[in-house]
């Protein structure tokens, strides 16, 4: 199943792509297994963001390939950062360049989207709070991220996390093969088979620091093969069982 948002006769709706159509659901039933329609409506509506959470929680160096790539030990536990809801954008928005960085790069990453309040959970028990999985590009000035202390700026400018285009339910997320296309050409490819702390442990581990509310995402690190992206360029997100999520790059205005 993929629950989307989309627009209406200028109005935002929750529903799930069906047969020949998208059935509408209540807010209160979106991402949970209450799937009782309202109303159908044609697919050629315009989708909107799948989710708008309170949080990003993103994991750094989670994949055993990337590490090697980098020549960087394997983690001990997870290495985790936030981006705010205002870096989101959906699918085919503009990532804007900032005029602040000259070194922009993509890094696609599985994204986990959680059901309903999620405390001091644990490993076996963490796919009851899982809503589904969408994509995101963990979009990072590079040169800030290196000046910085910490990561806070280089993740945070507006339209620095695409996510979309909907949230699919029905994939199991440890063997899924996840790449990102820049213009046309295979730049990221890897499996989530080769995640040092598999979304399961992600969930238990976050949700023991933090609250998660219905709706926050879990980004789950980005595979080998991080680069630089400028205005202009098409960036091809996608993951196996999901889909693809497209945005372009644009200068600063």
């Amino acid at each position: 199943m993929k629950f989307i948002r989309f627009q209406y006769n200028n109005e935002a709706k929750y529903g799930f792509i069906g047969d020949n159509g998208i059935i509408e659901v209540s807010a209160e039933d979106y991402l949970t297994n209450n799937h009782k329609g309202l109303k159908k409506y044609p697919v050629n509506v315009k989708i909107l963001l799948p989710v708008n959470p309170s949080k990003i929680i993103c994991v750094g160096l989670n994949y055993r390939d990337h590490a090697d790539e980098l020549g960087m030990e394997i983690p001990d536990e997870p290495i985790i950062f936030l981006k705010p809801p205002s870096s989101i954008i959906g699918d085919r928005d503009p990532i804007i360049y900032p005029m602040m960085s000259s070194e922009v790069d993509y890094e696609v990453e599985l994204a986990v989207v959680i059901s309903k309040e999620a405390k001091n959970v644990d490993r076996e028990n963490a796919k009851d709070f899982i809503a589904g999985y969408t994509i995101l590009n963990d979009v990072t000035a590079r040169d800030l991220q290196r000046k910085d202390v910490q990561w806070t700026r280089s993740k945070s400018f507006d339209t620095f996390c695409p996510i979309g285009p909907w949230i699919e339910t029905d994939i199991n997320p440890h063997g899924l093969e996840i790449s990102l296309h820049l213009n046309g050409e295979l730049r990221q490819h890897s499996n989530t088979r080769n995640m040092i702390f598999d979304v399961y442990e992600l969930v238990e581990f976050i949700s023991n620091i933090m609250t998660l509310k219905k709706g926050d995402i879990i980004a789950t690190g980005t595979p080998p093969g991080v680069g630089s992206m400028k205005p202009g360029d098409e960036i091809q997100a996608s993951i196996e069982g999901i889909g693809t999520l497209k945005n372009r790059v644009i200068y600063s205005k």
